[in-house]
């Protein structure tokens, strides 16, 4: 293998591999067009990892396309693989949180894997750390080519490089428009493709305990896009990858060790297009350049705002301060920062949503990684990178960088080799080009005072490594936490309090010859008695636990009817098959379909459930952060493992009922011998029953 002055495999990228060929594909259109033209030749098999994966996206938006296929996705895929025998297609999307509910397809395990032929298998990605996600956008084609880069297969990715402001093909699976949107994906054949296959085959497993075979045929044909010409030839390619550490496996952190890496071997410039920009080793690397006195340029361009609200005010306002960071270490005036515009968005702007970096016409790379915390060791990234040898590859990579400039600067892309080669400089080409209805607008990337001061602990916001479940809670809840149990336990004093002085109130004021005592008893009476009594006790739980009806209310009837330890069996029965019926209408449902029943409640339980583990699931039964029926539906909708549900949720109940049992029993001995021994054991239950729940509470904290 040739030596690379960069690229060193094991440290920061996994593997180099040989292409025969390889395309840049800019923008959604180019890309999916050339990905509709290379599933239609595909023989044995298709590999989609996906962060995001909509069916009902249109692949091909004119009128040149293929009357035969259709051109939404999935029944694209469908098409493809019933038409040929040997054909499969896999796609592995990520369980996404529940943050991004509104913005993914609903159902799409059921429109997939139920309705399309048996050969598309789709399945959700879960096993990611908590607040990780599976964030590689990789599709292998019969392991002879791969793209990569940072596309979804989502909404809101379509678009040309125009990004025409009235384009009316840009609109969404649900019909709405969306702003203009710019990325790019890389497109390699050869061995690179087929070490991709494994890193998509690997992930399956760990995803779905499945192994898929690599005994693909050799066919003499290629999937490669007919569409779509080569920019470089018989180049070799590094694969860099994030892994988080996770169950067990090490982490990787090749794509941060590539940034930092490239970014010491500058030596004339950087050119850096990226969603995001808040790793703050990223930020030391490029501070640490600026501030020599030889050091390279440096352009950033960065989208003017990112995604929405929630967004604006944190990943913005991390971005803020790197940005004074770099302003401040920027000694010797060679560091500019852009966001690309164009006359006619109005109030929207260009999203600009791509992954790349560009060194010295040496060094180029194109993948999923963001410049945040996140990518460098907390979501699962992969990257391709180019070390160019000889003019060829040199040229090549020249010719990408300009044609992502002339792209932005609304110029042809000889005009911007042309004053490259005037001017020597990237910095004092872009200011020559700038003016025109497409030009970069220099990014202040100021932010509110309050965005600023309240912003959360970047560690939440966006942590580098997975936090333990503890680190989580503690970073999460400070505040909140203690008082949404203190509200709970209160909640819980008040509805007991009302209980007690509702039976003192039967019995020493006139509302005992409201309520027949006889009549109640002779009914309890029949129902201990009834051979039909476990039917109906669960019954009434299953019902119950649908329609959100307290199941503390539930217990205490329970055991007041069936006294202390037939009344614990019977409740604990009826709570865990609700658990089991609620668990199975969230997943149901889903996400979407829950959010306004949970409420704010479910990124709480989804952040502490987001790891699966038993000891998880036994926290939020022993200390209830939502309802019991909104966190039976949330944990369907977070598809927990059902059998880590059913033993969590067991033993997770167990002390509760017990206490309520207690409880209850007393509270029905106040009733059929009422005196003040009788009430001050209620008393003293109910306080023993807080001090041991305190002390949980506690025990569980740490």
């Amino acid at each position: 293998m040739a030596e690379f002055k960069v690229l060193k495999p094991g440290h920061n990228c996994w593997r180099i591999e040989h292409a025969k060929r390889v395309a840049f594909l800019v923008d959604g259109d180019a890309y999916f067009r050339a990905l509709f033209e290379a599933i239609k030749e595909a023989r044995h098999s298709v590999f989609i990892l996906a962060w995001d994966f909509d069916s009902r996206v249109r692949l091909v938006r004119d009128d040149i396309k293929d009357d035969a296929m259709p051109c939404q996705l999935g029944a694209f895929l469908d098409a493809v693989v019933k038409r040929r025998k040997e054909l499969n297609a896999y796609v592995l999307n990520w369980d996404w949180s529940m943050i991004y509910a509104l913005e993914r397809e609903l159902l799409p395990l059921y429109k997939l894997e139920w309705k399309t032929h048996r050969k598309v298998h789709f399945q959700l990605d879960s096993e990611c750390p908590a607040e990780g996600s599976q964030h590689q956008k990789v599709v292998v084609i019969d392991n002879k080519i791969a793209f990569v880069g940072g596309i979804d297969l989502g909404k809101h990715r379509w678009d040309t490089p125009a990004h025409r402001p009235d384009d009316k093909r840009r609109t969404d699976s649900d019909g709405n428009k969306y702003p203009p949107f710019h990325d790019v994906q890389m497109l390699v054949e050869g061995d690179a493709a087929s070490v991709l296959g494994e890193l998509f085959r690997e992930r399956w497993h760990v995803a779905t305990g499945q192994r898929l075979g690599n005994e693909a045929k050799q066919y003499a044909s290629t999937p490669w896009p007919v569409h779509v010409d080569a920019a470089i030839k018989n180049v070799n390619i590094a694969i860099a990858r994030t892994k988080p550490a996770c169950e067990g496996s090490s982490e990787v952190r090749e794509v941060e060790y590539l940034y930092l890496d490239m970014i010491a071997a500058a030596k004339r410039y950087i050119y850096i297009e990226n969603q995001y920009f808040s790793s703050w080793k990223i930020a030391d690397g490029l501070s640490k350049r600026l501030q020599q006195p030889d050091g390279p340029e440096v352009v950033l361009i960065q989208p003017l705002m990112t995604g929405g609200w929630l967004e604006q005010n944190t990943m913005d306002v991390l971005r803020s301060r790197l940005l004074r960071q770099l302003r401040e270490a920027d000694q010797h005036d060679r560091l500019r920062v852009y966001y690309p515009d164009l006359e006619g968005l109005g109030d929207v702007h260009i999203s600009l949503h791509s992954k790349i970096m560009v060194v010295d016409d040496t060094w180029l790379r194109v993948g999923s990684s963001n410049l945040s915390n996140r990518s460098m060791g907390l979501d699962s990234e992969c990257d391709l990178a180019i070390e160019a040898a000889g003019n060829d590859q040199q040229s090549a990579v020249n010719s990408f960088r300009n044609r992502l400039l002339a792209e932005h600067l609304g110029v042809e892309p000889a005009k911007v080799d042309e004053q490259l080669s005037e001017k020597q400089s990237l910095i004092a080409t872009i200011e020559s080009l700038q003016g025109n209805s497409r030009t970069f607008k220099p990014l202040k990337g100021h932010v509110s005072e309050f965005a600023e001061e309240f912003l959360p602990d970047e560690k939440i916001v966006d942590p580098e490594r997975p936090l333990e479940p503890e680190q989580l809670a503690e970073l999460l809840l400070p505040i909140e936490e203690p008082r949404s149990t203190s509200d709970h336990m209160l909640s819980t004093a008040i509805i007991l309090g009302i209980l007690t002085a509702l039976v003192g109130a039967w019995h020493w004021t006139p509302l005992g010859d409201w309520l027949n005592l006889e009549m109640l008893s002779q009914s309890a009476e029949w129902l201990r008695q009834s051979i039909y009594a476990p039917v109906i006790v669960i019954g009434v739980y299953l019902i119950c636990g649908l329609v959100a009806i307290p199941v503390i209310l539930l217990i205490i009837i329970t055991v007041i009817i069936f006294g202390p330890w037939s009344g614990f069996a019977y409740a604990l029965i009826g709570a865990e098959l609700s658990v089991f019926l609620g668990y199975g209408a969230g997943r149901l449902l889903g996400r979407k379909a829950i959010r306004w029943f949970a409420n704010d409640k479910i990124n709480r339980l989804s952040r502490i459930l987001a790891r699966g583990n038993l000891k998880s699931i036994i926290t939020v039964r022993m200390i209830p952060i939502a309802s019991f029926t909104a966190t039976n539906m949330i944990m369907g909708a977070n598809h927990v493992h059902f059998r880590k549900l059913a033993l969590g949720s067991l033993l997770g109940m167990i002390p509760g009922i017990l206490a309520i049992s207690l409880f209850a029993d007393r509270l029905a001995g106040l009733v059929h011998a009422p005196s003040l021994l009788s009430f001050f054991l209620l008393v003293f239950v109910v306080i023993m029953v807080a001090m041991v729940a305190v002390g949980l509470k506690k025990w569980l904290s740490k």
